[in-house]
């Protein structure tokens, strides 16, 4: 029997320690991915079934030792795939065998195996292990992998404008014209090589400024502990975490950094399993005549008397930014600590049991996150782009019936048919730059701002920030300098000032490696007090500190010096007037100052102390106050100049916010956030106090989605700023979030634009290059739909009338011309808009069309002196072809400098693109390049070309006075604008009264009906607040 076990025990040591050898490699593992592969198949099963060897086993207990020892391994290793259980996967077909599918796990999702769980504390990961971990969960990082810089060259060639020109490069193929169908390849590579290039470019300074902020992390593999960016933590990893540092990852807390070899941990854990294993025994135990109601009162009192022994707290961690609650929370051995809260005391291992994507943060994050929604921007390019469309199919309709009546062929002359003419319409009728000139405008702009430390999420959040005319903003950091100063302390009648500040600075924190801005100003403000200073010398021992209790509104210590106890604390001024036993007359004048201190933007702190024992004393006040930046007023002052008006949300008091709102000329219409969200006003009314107010107080991060929503009810659009997680729905909710910096991780996922600079100037110059980027986007597809329709009005009636056409050969070149030169758009000096942008389409639409129709009208007005006797434009000799051909190049060429504007110069990358196209144009001309069968080889005098560069000179100053007075009309400068601020009083009661009920749900009277009715929320919470305080009295 004996020898049996200890065979069995040496098998299972031999699987255990050929399970400990990790996974095999991932091209092994995957080596069966097909399901198919008969070599892996034959091997498969030629392998030892494990329960045919139990099987055989002739001894009893031999055979059932052996089935536990097999239960066992599987259990342990049963999470290799997510604990056993089965998991839905996404099925895939094969490439190379289309008629299979097989389920593939995308990177990062997935449960984390038990194995994997179980690192050596003091050895930590190989970095061979490491590889393994991260091919299956991908980095430590909420964001999603760069995109396959190949894949992402490709995207430039789909879309519906593309697919017009790459069904052009058939249709010239099908025509044997290899000029044109080399030409057309070139645009098409041309344009997505540039867009490609432009936004890799933006890309990779963005993530060089990424790179600059991330997060660092203390991790042991191989054996020593070792300094890594965040971001390459894999689950298993044992990562040390300190005081005033970030938690990287949601892990367990394995031991205190002090504890190296875990034994004050395991015994800590062998205590709690021996306490649960006594308290289920004295259960068990209990008379069987005590009733279940009895056995749960007195399981709660257990609860509430926390008779579990978990040992003492290790560590304690800032969970705010999850929770909402500003009490650090006590960790003890073995607790989950997540990701991105902050660690305010203790130095732990944990062991990594979620990466960022799987953490508590990061499945917060992807609720927000996950949508990909398609832009306004993009709305707006699909919109152009398939009118355009529509224009060609009909202009294409027309030249065929035209051609049929002219009895003109399909395929034959070689340069007068209809399919060339189809070829050259499909050219001219769809701008195939559009998509790269836009795209490389809002790289190079997003460049711009990440070089001023703003960091564009996603390119088309630039036109959403250019549209903004309304910006909440925080006030700690963004209106404020972020830099709390005490001014001016107040020491109580008879007490040294000097021991008031030394006991404040006693009741701090005095880690200083990781200081709470309140506790740093406390303690830094002694530079200016040496008396205060030598009170603290020699002596001080701290007992015990208690850091700030949200409940008790206060931080107390418990310190000692020369045998005599104090116990000290700083906190909210009527939390410590409470503590001490006052003369009316002290109590008078502490309150006076609080109240005076209060009015002028302060936040005040108490200061008291109790000594042996004894009563406790108040000592004094500090005041504390964070200036507004020096930019700030003007800042304001400025955005308003800009139409965008800013409203202030913050976490202070009503009178603190008020004061900041004056001293900022912002206006005082501040309210509590609170009482304006749950007051008994119709929601028409709540939409108009929060569309007046200048701010609000004492904001939560649910208030801030609440006024996000409400101001976008009435068509605004908003910007909001944040820091936490719970910040993210609000920022993803806003038209564009903004986190600011020191922002969670979660905030940064969120937003559509994460600034790495404090401040309101640098959101308020970010507006500015915003609405310069779109300008130049608007300048430049105004000028595009111009040249499509001018070339379609003037060769559709040039095809009917005259049965002419310019060569196609000569039209791939002026669709090339046409973008070549305007891709420098998105360099031009361009000014920014006094108000919020918009698209406003009729208006383009209305503007674009005017001008294409004036420019095909100056071309007929060219080709009709051609008809004269006496040549016209032409002095000596010249083609048809090419003065056409030179005529509408140059005309195109030059409609940019109008469509731009002219209240700021050109760039010299723009004048000398457009300088270059047009010379290139002219010698086309000269020479006769590309022009067929013509007179003198299609050579023109160069006469002639002056005549018409001031021809087209002339055409370019009307059209110059035609645009400015169109945009000189008011009626046409507000069409398509859309109205805000707009008041629909039904909708918004309905909505607000809706919120106000809840769904009520009760038994009747046999107990097997469902009775459901709506009730108010605030008599539901009523009610359920009364249960509790009844069943006490009871």
């Amino acid at each position: 029997m004996s020898a049996n076990a200890g065979d069995v025990q040496g098998k299972a040591a031999a699987r255990a320690d050929e399970t400990n050898r990790g996974p095999p490699p991932a091209g092994q593992r995957n080596s069966d991915l097909e399901n198919g592969d008969p070599r892996v198949e034959e091997k498969r099963d030629s392998e030892h079934n494990p329960m045919e060897e139990i099987e055989k086993e002739p001894d009893e207990y031999a055979r059932l030792l052996k089935y536990i020892d097999y239960e066992a391994q599987r259990s342990k290793h049963a999470g290799e795939d997510g604990d056993g259980e089965e998991e839905e996967k996404e099925m895939h077909r094969l490439w190379y065998a289309p008629w299979k599918k097989v389920a593939v796990e995308p990177e990062g999702k997935g449960k984390v195996p038990p194995r994997w769980l179980e690192t050596d504390m003091q050895q930590g990961l190989a970095d061979s292990e490491v590889a393994i971990r991260r091919q299956r969960f991908g980095y430590n990082e909420l964001e999603s992998p760069r995109e396959n810089p190949i894949l992402k060259f490709l995207s430039y060639f789909k879309g519906p404008i593309l697919y017009v020109m790459e069904l052009a490069v058939i249709l010239a193929a099908g025509l044997r014209d290899w000029i044109d169908f080399g030409v057309i390849i070139g645009i098409l590579a041309l344009n997505a090589f540039v867009g490609w290039y432009q936004e890799k470019q933006a890309g990779d300074i963005v993530e060089q400024l990424k790179a600059g902020i991330a997060m660092k992390a203390t991790v042991v593999r191989n054996g020593q502990e070792q300094v890594i960016e965040a971001r390459e933590i894999v689950p298993g990893d044992i990562v040390v975490v300190e005081e005033g540092q970030t938690v990287p990852a949601d892990g367990k807390i394995l031991a205190s950094y002090e504890d190296k070899d875990r034994s004050r941990a395991k015994s800590i854990m062998d205590k709690r399993a021996a306490s649960k294993q006594n308290s289920r025994s004295g259960s068990k135990e209990r008379d069987s005549e005590e009733t279940a109601s009895e056995e749960k009162k007195k399981q709660d009192r257990e609860d509430e008397d926390g008779r579990e022994d978990k040992g003492p707290a290790v560590f304690s961690t800032d969970q705010s930014a999850i929770t909402g609650e500003s009490l650090a929370v006590d960790k003890y051995i073995g607790d989950t600590i997540y990701y991105t809260t902050g660690a305010k005391r203790g130095k732990i291992y944990m062991i990594v049991t979620d990466a960022a994507k799987q953490s508590f943060v990061g499945r917060t994050a992807s609720l927000v996150t996950g949508a990909n929604a398609q832009g306004h921007f993009q709305k707006v390019m699909n919109s152009i782009g398939t009118t355009l469309l529509v224009l060609v199919v009909i202009w294409l309709f027309a030249i065929w019936i035209g051609g049929f009546f002219r009895h003109v062929k399909i395929a034959t002359p070689g340069d007068n048919n209809l399919l060339v003419y189809s070829l050259i319409l499909l050219i001219i009728g769809v701008p195939v730059g559009l998509p790269c000139v836009t795209t490389t405008t809002l790289a190079v702009g997003a460049a711009f701002l990440a070089r001023r430390k703003a960091i564009v999420q996603k390119l088309t959040a630039i036109e959403s920030l250019a549209g903004v005319d309304i910006l909440c903003t925080d006030k700690t950091g963004t209106l404020t300098a972020n830099q709390l100063s005490v001014h001016e302390p107040w020491a109580a009648e008879g007490v040294d000032l000097n021991w008031m500040l030394a006991v404040a600075v006693l009741a701090s924190s005095h880690n200083i490696k990781s200081l709470d801005p309140i506790d740093k100003v406390t303690v830094v403000t002694l530079k200016d007090y040496p008396q205060a200073r030598e009170m603290l010398q020699g002596g001080w021992t701290t007992h015990k500190f208690s850091p700030f209790d949200p409940v008790s509104k206060r931080i107390t210590a418990d310190v000692e010096k020369d045998g005599r106890r104090y116990n000290v604390a700083k906190g909210a001024p009527n939390a410590i007037l409470r503590l001490a036993n006052a003369s009316q007359e002290l109590q008078d004048s502490y309150r006076l100052r609080t109240t005076e201190f209060a009015r002028r933007g302060f936040r005040t702190l108490g200061v008291a102390c109790q000594e042996q024992g004894g009563e406790w004393q108040i000592l004094g006040l500090l005041p504390m106050f964070d200036p507004p930046r020096s930019d700030t007023a003007q800042t304001i002052a400025e955005a308003g100049e800009l139409g965008v008006r800013v409203k202030m949300l913050t976490g202070d008091a009503v009178a603190i916010a008020i004061e900041t709102c004056k001293q900022l000329a912002l206006g005082t219409n501040v309210y509590d956030s609170q009482r304006l969200m749950t007051g008994g006003m119709s929601g028409s009314d709540v939409h108009d106090f929060v569309e007046s107010a200048d701010g609000f107080a004492e904001v939560a991060p649910e208030h801030k989605y609440q006024v996000v929503e409400m101001l976008q009810n009435r068509g605004h659009l908003t910007a909001m700023t944040g820091d936490g997680v719970n910040d993210a729905p609000s920022l993803k909710k806003a038209d564009c979030g903004i986190a600011v910096e020191g922002a969670s991780d979660a905030a940064r996922s969120a937003a559509d634009v994460v600034f790495l600079d404090e401040g309101l100037s640098a959101i308020i110059t970010s507006i500015k290059v915003a609405r310069q980027i779109f300008h130049r986007m608007k300048a430049y597809i105004v000028y595009r739909i111009a040249l499509c329709l001018h070339l379609e009005i003037y060769l559709t009636l040039s095809m009917i009338i005259l049965n002419e056409t310019i060569r196609a050969d000569l039209i791939v070149f002026i669709a090339l011309f046409a973008d070549l030169g305007t891709i420098a758009i998105a360099y031009d000096n361009a000014p920014h808009a006094r108000a919020p942008v918009e698209w406003q389409l009729p208006k383009i639409w209305f503007i674009s069309t005017l001008l294409g129709i004036l420019l095909a009208g100056a071309t007929w007005i060219l080709r009709g002196t051609l008809f004269l006797h006496d040549g016209g434009v032409i002095q000596n000799w010249g083609s048809v072809q090419e003065i056409l051909f030179l005529e509408v190049a140059l005309t195109e060429n030059w409609l940019i400098f109008v469509t731009r504007g002219g209240s700021t110069w050109p760039s010299w990358q723009l004048v000398g693109a457009i300088l270059a196209i047009d010379i290139l144009a002219s010698i086309f001309a000269l020479f006769g390049w590309l022009s067929g069968n013509q007179p003198h080889n299609g050579h023109t005098d160069i006469v002639t070309v002056v005549r018409v560069w001031a021809f087209s000179f002339g055409v370019t100053v009307i059209l110059a006075l035609v645009y400015w007075v169109l945009n000189s009309i008011p009626w046409l400068d507000n069409i398509g604008r859309k109205k805000r601020g707009v008041k629909d009083k039904t909708h918004e009661d309905f909505i607000t009264n809706l919120r106000r009920v809840t769904l009520v749900h009760e038994r009747g009277g046999n107990g097997n009906e469902d009775i459901f009715r709506f009730q108010p929320e605030t008599e539901v919470a009523k009610k359920t607040q009364d249960q509790p305080e009844k069943k006490e009295k009871k």
